[in-house]
């Protein structure tokens, strides 16, 4: 089945919508006024931007990939969990909603894994039992601070599952390929057991997590393409620089669970927190968007030189946050970098979104132009 652009952009609003509002939840946590205050906002910033946000974005593009109506389901699933958790209903309906569309989006992936035996897809297949145990346990009231580690799990092997693919081209045998797949998977077991290993044991498991992060990071900067493509020119440098980047940060984030676990709470949790999800998880988004977008929408969306001013402003936001800010307990800069932080993903949907719709306008202007001198 190959559903309608509009159908695809359709759902993925919804995500859109989880976006912006736990940006807006970002900002109450700094304790700084918001455009939007409701009573719960600022408690489900976490969910909102990993089952809301990433969830509904990665599974869309999962949906793509199999083709199949059924597999729309997930982010549908997870698009109704998103608005019915930022409405006045229940907030056991959203959370209802999520664990559905987890228990959907494992099964996407098991058709995915029936069409092809992978480890790049065995990854994400662990990852997305990581996010359906994440929605259970919200469900369940499990404290946002201890699902952390789970949320942070979804995200990192979804995306090393997707380099693991990608990563192929820059090998030069067939036995080395084996070779360093076979240790991802490993490294990738040692991930997503750590999180129920901490749940009995806190510091342990959490030091466990933060060693498999830094095992990760050193697989990337060994294996990935992007070494290759950094001194490349245009889309491939750009994506080469924020991937590296962002593996930069997600080792800060093992080196901090290594050295101070359990992170639940404080200037640690901020930083280990943001260290994942924004230095390293946006800086793939901003890297990606290019090529998936294009993908999952059917439109345009041509890199533009100006696509480096947000990711350099997101960087840098954090190294203010994060290096000055929580290293140091300034509270200033704390919130100076968060709201920076904002300031660039807000900004670089703008670019993107500008880029998409100039190109489109460009290509039916060219379309008219042939038409004419065709008639």
């Amino acid at each position: 089945m190959n559903t309608r652009p509009l159908t695809r952009l359709t759902l993925l609003i919804p995500g859109g919508i989880a976006l912006l509002a736990g940006l807006d939840a970002a900002l109450l946590l700094l304790g700084l006024p918001a455009p939007l205050t409701t009573s719960r906002l600022a408690d489900v910033h976490g969910p909102l931007m990993v089952f809301g946000f990433l969830g509904t974005l990665i599974s869309l593009e999962r949906a793509v990939a199999r083709g199949a109506w059924w597999a729309y389901l997930t982010p549908t699933a997870l698009g109704l969990g998103a608005l019915a958790t930022l409405s006045s209903l229940p907030l056991l309906v959203g959370q209802s909603l999520v664990v559905v569309g987890g228990v959907l989006q494992a099964l996407l992936y098991r058709s995915l894994w029936r069409r092809q035996q992978a480890i790049y897809l065995a990854v994400q297949i662990l990852g997305s039992v990581a996010f359906l145990a994440a929605g259970i346990l919200w469900l369940a009231s499990t404290p946002i601070p201890e699902l952390t580690t789970w949320f942070a799990v979804y995200i990192i092997l979804t995306i090393v599952g997707e380099r693991i693919e990608l990563s192929r081209v820059a090998r030069l045998s067939a036995a080395s390929s084996d070779t360093a797949e076979k240790t991802a998977w490993t490294v990738s077991l040692i991930v997503f057991f750590s999180p129920p290993l901490a749940v009995f044991m806190p510091a342990v498991g959490g030091a466990i997590f933060g060693a498999a992060l830094l095992v990760t990071v050193g697989w990337l900067w060994k294996y990935d393409a992007a070494r290759g493509t950094i001194t490349a020119t245009g889309l491939p440098r750009f994506m080469a620089t924020c991937l590296l980047i962002g593996y930069g940060w997600l080792a800060i984030a093992g080196a901090l669970w290594v050295g101070a676990s359990p992170i639940t709470d404080g200037r640690l949790y901020d930083a280990a927190l943001h260290a994942v999800f924004l230095g390293f998880a946006m800086s793939m988004i901003m890297a990606h968007a290019a090529v998936i977008l294009p993908a999952v929408l059917r439109r345009p969306l041509p890199y533009r030189p100006v696509f480096w001013l947000p990711a350099i402003l997101l960087h840098a936001s954090l190294l203010l946050r994060i290096v000055i800010g929580d290293a140091r307990n300034l509270e200033w800069a704390v919130s100076a970098g968060g709201v920076l932080n904002i300031t660039a993903v807000l900004l670089f949907i703008v670019i993107a979104a500008g880029s998409s719709i100039t190109a489109s306008h460009a290509q039916g202007h060219d379309a008219s132009r042939s038409k004419k001198g065709l008639s």
